[in-house]
């Protein structure tokens, strides 16, 4: 059996500072004792709701009133990540967990079983959704140059990935 780290290699941290290669791969004339490797990087993080896609968790009420709401499901929240391999999805999360949040992961079991409450203003329509206060990033799949003082981008994509803090989000509408 294997163990595997979700933690960055020092090195890794390191080799994410340098700077980008022109298009063959090469910084200059200098030669350089950076390691060969790839890595992941996580370039921008935005916090973002990932509503549950459950019939029954997602409501709209009003105009005014009190909005009550109670529900009664359980289920599975999954991150969606694009432009990954299936072989670096694991890599992508793991890199989010230590660079963003320690509380992101793959999934995220939901049990909802609680009453909410919420004044919704007069004249306005008051909605909410529940599901998992996560983050959006952004990633990169990164190489050390040919001449190794570089870093070379091989590929890139996006991610929604859940986080264990799950909830109710909601806003108002004029209709």
């Amino acid at each position: 059996m294997r163990f595997y780290s979700t933690r960055a290699a020092p090195e890794d941290e390191s080799l994410a500072q340098l700077p980008e290669t022109s298009t063959n791969g090469e910084t200059g004339s200098q030669a350089c004792d950076n390691p060969r490797r790839n890595w992941i990087e996580i370039t921008s993080k935005t916090p973002v709701h990932m509503p549950t896609k459950w019939v029954g968790t997602s409501f709209k009420d009003g105009p005014g009133g009190i909005m009550v709401v109670k529900v009664e499901k359980s289920g599975t929240l999954k991150a969606e990540i694009t432009g990954a391999a299936e072989a670096e999805v694991g890599a992508v999360i793991a890199k989010a967990k230590t660079s963003v949040s320690v509380t992101i992961g793959a999934e995220v079991g939901i049990t909802l079983g609680h009453e909410y409450r919420r004044n919704v203003t007069n004249n306005k329509y008051g909605h909410l959704q529940y599901g998992s206060w996560g983050y959006s990033v952004k990633w990169a799949k990164c190489e050390t140059s040919a001449d190794r003082c570089g870093k070379k981008l091989i590929k890139s994509g996006t991610a929604k990935l859940p986080s264990s803090e799950v909830g109710w989000r909601y806003w108002e509408t004029n209709s």
